[in-house]
Protein backbone atom coordinates (compact mmCIF):
# COMPACT_ATOMS: atom_id res chain seq x y z
CA UNK A 1 0.00 0.00 0.00
CA UNK A 2 1.28 3.61 -0.75
CA UNK A 3 0.07 6.88 -0.03
CA UNK A 4 -0.77 9.57 -2.36
CA UNK A 5 -1.96 13.15 -1.82
CA UNK A 6 -3.72 11.53 1.33
CA UNK A 7 -5.50 8.83 -0.73
CA UNK A 8 -4.46 5.27 -0.18
CA UNK A 9 -2.81 3.19 -3.33
CA UNK A 10 -1.94 -0.39 -4.23
CA UNK A 11 -1.15 -1.93 -7.68
CA UNK A 12 -3.75 -4.72 -7.82
CA UNK A 13 -2.22 -5.17 -11.79
CA UNK A 14 -1.75 -4.99 -15.24
CA UNK A 15 -3.46 -4.83 -17.93
CA UNK A 16 -1.40 -4.61 -21.09
CA UNK A 17 1.23 -1.81 -20.52
CA UNK A 18 -1.42 -0.30 -18.11
CA UNK A 19 -1.31 -0.02 -14.35
CA UNK A 20 -4.40 -0.95 -12.62
CA UNK A 21 -4.06 0.65 -9.43
CA UNK A 22 -7.00 0.73 -6.66
CA UNK A 23 -7.33 4.29 -4.77
CA UNK A 24 -10.03 4.97 -2.34
CA UNK A 25 -12.14 1.70 -3.30
CA UNK A 26 -12.14 2.77 -6.98
CA UNK A 27 -10.13 1.59 -9.69
CA UNK A 28 -8.90 4.19 -13.19
CA UNK A 29 -7.09 2.38 -15.95
CA UNK A 30 -4.55 5.06 -17.19
CA UNK A 31 -6.35 4.36 -20.83
CA UNK A 32 -9.26 5.50 -19.11
CA UNK A 33 -8.06 8.50 -17.76
CA UNK A 34 -6.34 9.44 -20.54
CA UNK A 35 -10.11 9.16 -22.36
CA UNK A 36 -11.47 11.22 -19.52
CA UNK A 37 -9.29 14.04 -20.36
CA UNK A 38 -9.19 13.47 -23.73
CA UNK A 39 -13.27 14.58 -23.80
CA UNK A 40 -12.64 17.08 -21.31
CA UNK A 41 -9.80 18.77 -22.26
CA UNK A 42 -9.26 21.30 -19.65
CA UNK A 43 -7.13 19.99 -16.90
CA UNK A 44 -5.11 21.87 -14.08
CA UNK A 45 -1.21 20.87 -14.47
CA UNK A 46 0.57 20.42 -10.91
CA UNK A 47 4.37 20.96 -11.46
CA UNK A 48 6.94 21.44 -7.73
CA UNK A 49 8.40 24.71 -6.85
CA UNK A 50 11.79 24.70 -5.94
CA UNK A 51 10.64 24.51 -2.05
CA UNK A 52 9.19 21.23 -3.27
CA UNK A 53 5.45 22.61 -2.56
CA UNK A 54 2.89 22.17 -5.80
CA UNK A 55 2.30 25.04 -8.17
CA UNK A 56 -0.90 24.45 -10.05
CA UNK A 57 -2.02 26.16 -13.34
CA UNK A 58 -5.13 25.81 -15.49
CA UNK A 59 -4.64 24.21 -18.87
CA UNK A 60 -6.33 23.27 -22.07
CA UNK A 61 -4.44 19.57 -23.15
CA UNK A 62 -4.42 17.35 -25.92
CA UNK A 63 -4.08 13.30 -25.89
CA UNK A 64 -1.81 11.97 -29.16
CA UNK A 65 -2.74 8.72 -30.31
CA UNK A 66 0.32 7.46 -28.83
CA UNK A 67 -1.33 8.44 -24.93
CA UNK A 68 1.50 11.63 -24.84
CA UNK A 69 -0.48 14.49 -23.11
CA UNK A 70 0.18 17.55 -25.01
CA UNK A 71 0.07 21.07 -23.46
CA UNK A 72 0.96 24.49 -24.71
CA UNK A 73 3.04 26.88 -21.88
CA UNK A 74 5.08 30.32 -22.13
CA UNK A 75 8.92 29.70 -20.88
CA UNK A 76 7.67 33.08 -18.75
CA UNK A 77 5.30 31.62 -16.69
CA UNK A 78 6.59 29.29 -13.46
CA UNK A 79 5.66 25.44 -15.08
CA UNK A 80 8.70 26.21 -17.15
CA UNK A 81 11.63 26.44 -14.82
CA UNK A 82 10.17 24.00 -12.38
CA UNK A 83 9.66 21.14 -15.10
CA UNK A 84 13.16 21.97 -16.71
CA UNK A 85 13.89 21.11 -12.64
CA UNK A 86 11.71 18.57 -12.00
CA UNK A 87 10.44 16.42 -15.25
CA UNK A 88 7.83 14.91 -12.81
CA UNK A 89 4.01 16.73 -13.38
CA UNK A 90 0.30 15.72 -12.85
CA UNK A 91 -2.84 16.90 -14.67
CA UNK A 92 -5.88 16.51 -12.23
CA UNK A 93 -9.32 16.74 -14.76
CA UNK A 94 -12.84 16.89 -13.10
CA UNK A 95 -15.82 15.77 -14.72
CA UNK A 96 -18.42 19.04 -15.62
CA UNK A 97 -20.58 18.52 -12.08
CA UNK A 98 -17.19 18.17 -10.12
CA UNK A 99 -18.08 14.77 -8.00
CA UNK A 100 -15.49 12.84 -10.01
CA UNK A 101 -11.63 13.22 -11.26
CA UNK A 102 -8.79 11.55 -12.57
CA UNK A 103 -4.71 12.52 -11.86
CA UNK A 104 -2.73 11.72 -14.49
CA UNK A 105 0.99 11.49 -13.25
CA UNK A 106 3.99 11.17 -15.28
CA UNK A 107 7.22 12.64 -16.50
CA UNK A 108 8.01 15.83 -19.06
CA UNK A 109 9.69 16.27 -22.05
CA UNK A 110 9.85 20.04 -23.33
CA UNK A 111 10.27 21.04 -26.67
CA UNK A 112 12.90 24.04 -27.67
CA UNK A 113 11.30 27.34 -27.24
CA UNK A 114 9.66 28.53 -30.41
CA UNK A 115 12.49 30.89 -32.14
CA UNK A 116 11.39 31.20 -35.66
CA UNK A 117 7.73 31.32 -37.24
CA UNK A 118 8.54 28.07 -39.04
CA UNK A 119 10.51 25.98 -36.55
CA UNK A 120 9.43 22.40 -35.36
CA UNK A 121 8.10 23.79 -32.06
CA UNK A 122 6.01 25.93 -34.08
CA UNK A 123 5.02 23.19 -36.64
CA UNK A 124 4.25 21.06 -32.91
CA UNK A 125 2.07 24.21 -31.71
CA UNK A 126 0.26 24.87 -34.72
CA UNK A 127 -0.57 20.99 -34.79
CA UNK A 128 -1.87 20.67 -31.16
CA UNK A 129 -3.72 24.05 -32.14
CA UNK A 130 -5.77 22.54 -34.58
CA UNK A 131 -6.02 19.18 -32.50
CA UNK A 132 -7.95 21.51 -29.80
CA UNK A 133 -9.83 24.31 -31.72
CA UNK A 134 -9.57 23.31 -35.11
CA UNK A 135 -8.30 25.91 -38.37
CA UNK A 136 -7.28 29.69 -37.40
CA UNK A 137 -7.98 32.61 -39.01
CA UNK A 138 -4.48 33.82 -40.07
CA UNK A 139 -1.76 31.42 -39.21
CA UNK A 140 1.31 33.56 -40.68
CA UNK A 141 0.12 35.95 -37.17
CA UNK A 142 -0.25 32.57 -35.58
CA UNK A 143 2.76 31.47 -35.96
CA UNK A 144 4.54 35.08 -35.46
CA UNK A 145 2.50 34.84 -31.42
CA UNK A 146 3.99 32.06 -31.09
CA UNK A 147 7.55 33.23 -31.24
CA UNK A 148 6.90 36.31 -29.26
CA UNK A 149 4.97 34.88 -26.61
CA UNK A 150 8.12 32.53 -26.57
CA UNK A 151 5.82 29.30 -26.51
CA UNK A 152 7.02 25.26 -25.78
CA UNK A 153 5.18 22.29 -25.73
CA UNK A 154 5.39 20.17 -22.85
CA UNK A 155 4.83 16.36 -23.77
CA UNK A 156 3.57 14.33 -20.58
CA UNK A 157 4.39 10.59 -21.23
CA UNK A 158 1.68 9.35 -18.66
CA UNK A 159 3.04 6.39 -16.23
CA UNK A 160 -0.18 5.66 -14.21
CA UNK A 161 -3.37 7.21 -12.99
CA UNK A 162 -6.00 7.40 -9.94
CA UNK A 163 -8.86 9.20 -8.66
CA UNK A 164 -13.03 8.73 -8.47
CA UNK A 165 -14.28 8.49 -11.23
CA UNK A 166 -16.12 5.06 -12.31
CA UNK A 167 -16.26 3.61 -16.03
CA UNK A 168 -18.83 4.37 -18.17
CA UNK A 169 -19.55 8.16 -16.10
CA UNK A 170 -18.64 10.96 -18.32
Amino acid sequence: MHVVGGAQERRVGRRGNTSVLEVVGEVVELSAALRHLADVRQAILITLKRDGRPQSSNIVAAVDADGVIRISITADRAKYPNLQRDPRASLHVNRADFWAYAVVEGTVELSPIAADPNDSTVDELVELYRQLSGEHTDWAEYRAAMVRDRRLVVRLHPERAYGMWPDGEN
